[in-house]
């Protein structure tokens, strides 16, 4: 019976070292602009919101036109305060599609990374 209570805990405790460990990465919370939108005036900067806070070296957004051409400005930032905000400024953008790809090391090392499409225009 002890034997089977102990490796009964050490499941339990393996089980939740794994979902802590899963919990700690950061990932995307919300988006400016919001994945699938459709935006009748093009956007100055894209805003990603993450649930963990960014280490700001290691985090970037970068933002392509349907050509595959980067058209933000290089400029990819946590906002001020806020370690969980990453932005990135925009240059002046035409009717069309725009891939938004991000990618961001939480500050307990974790790397995630995404994309998503917005488009500008009908």
């Amino acid at each position: 019976m002890t034997i089977s209570m102990g490796i009964r805990a050490l499941v339990i405790a393996g089980v939740s070292a794994t979902a802590a460990a899963a919990y700690a990465h950061a990932h995307l919370d919300r988006a400016s602009p919001a994945a699938g939108a459709t935006l009748a005036v093009a956007p100055t900067e894209v805003t990603l919101h993450f649930t963990q806070r960014l280490e700001p070296k290691f985090s970037t957004i970068v933002v392509r036109d349907a050509g595959g051409k980067q058209v933000d400005k290089g400029d990819s930032r946590l906002s001020g305060e806020d370690l969980t905000v990453l932005k990135v400024s925009l240059q002046p953008l035409g009717s069309g599609s725009y891939k938004v790809e991000w990618r961001v090391i939480s500050v307990d090392t974790h790397a995630t990374k995404g994309e998503y499409t917005f488009r500008v225009g009908k």
